[in-house]
């Protein structure tokens, strides 16, 4: 019998690389920080909140068989690869990169004054050895309306870009002081607080960088603190 467990994790506790260009807050495992008890929740193997600085990046390196989903909080990314697709990526634009068979990109800040944070985070697709893809879609208006908004969907969402899992939906909300919504009721939840302050029902209070790995634990409220709060809360099989 699967027992409920919510699992918070502060900012302070997660794996940090910093360089002079880069730094980066890991959720789990990676690149040369490993820790064999956390290496992914569900099907979601890297949640990365970093701040790259102006005029600096990753330059092309390659992926393969992972659907990648960014999300920036504040400035613009560059992103460019190898099957010709270029964009910008600015707050409230989804943009996910599937890597399928192989693809070499690079994502670059353009901005010669501003640094530019953003959370990057890895799902495991359900098919392998795909042709690579890019799509990206501005959800400002529907963030605007409040709630929580689906980013990033292999269940069919309309209003998100489309990911290749179907056990897997990435939510987020731009959460107005004290507003009040429910965390989707699946068997693992990944809840991170980008920005702001909330409230976990069972939880208690979580700040900017906390997350909350939540098992099998229905649906628990969360309230936005006095500042509001911007969240992304993956639920997955």
């Amino acid at each position: 019998m699967d027992v409920p467990r919510i699992d918070v994790r502060r900012a302070a506790d997660r794996f940090r690389t910093r360089t002079g260009w880069l730094d980066s807050r890991h959720s789990f495992s990676f690149g040369p920080h490993h820790d064999p008890t956390n290496t992914h929740h569900g099907l979601l193997v890297v949640s990365n909140d970093d701040v790259v600085r102006a005029g600096t990046g990753f330059t092309t390196h390659p992926h393969q068989d992972m659907e990648i989903v960014t999300w920036v909080l504040d400035g613009e990314l560059e992103h460019k690869d190898t099957t010709g697709h270029h964009g910008i990526i600015y707050p409230g634009l989804a943009q996910r990169m599937t890597a399928g068979r192989g693809i070499w990109h690079s994502e670059m800040n353009p901005s010669a004054d501003r640094d530019v944070h953003f959370v990057q985070m890895w799902v495991l697709p359900d098919r392998e050895a795909v042709d690579p893809s890019y799509e990206q879609r501005d959800i400002n208006p529907q963030l605007d309306r409040g709630g929580l908004v689906p980013i990033a969907s292999g269940k069919g969402h309309d209003a998100a870009i489309a990911i290749r899992q179907q056990h897997a939906v990435l939510w987020g909300g731009r959460l107005q002081a004290d507003e009040t919504v429910m965390v989707p009721d699946a068997p693992n939840v990944h809840l991170y607080v980008a920005r702001g302050s909330a409230t976990l029902e069972g939880a208690g209070a979580l700040d900017a960088g906390d997350a909350a790995r939540l098992t099998h634990a229905g649906s628990p409220w969360l309230r936005a603190g006095p500042d509001g709060a911007e969240v992304l809360i993956w639920e997955t099989a």
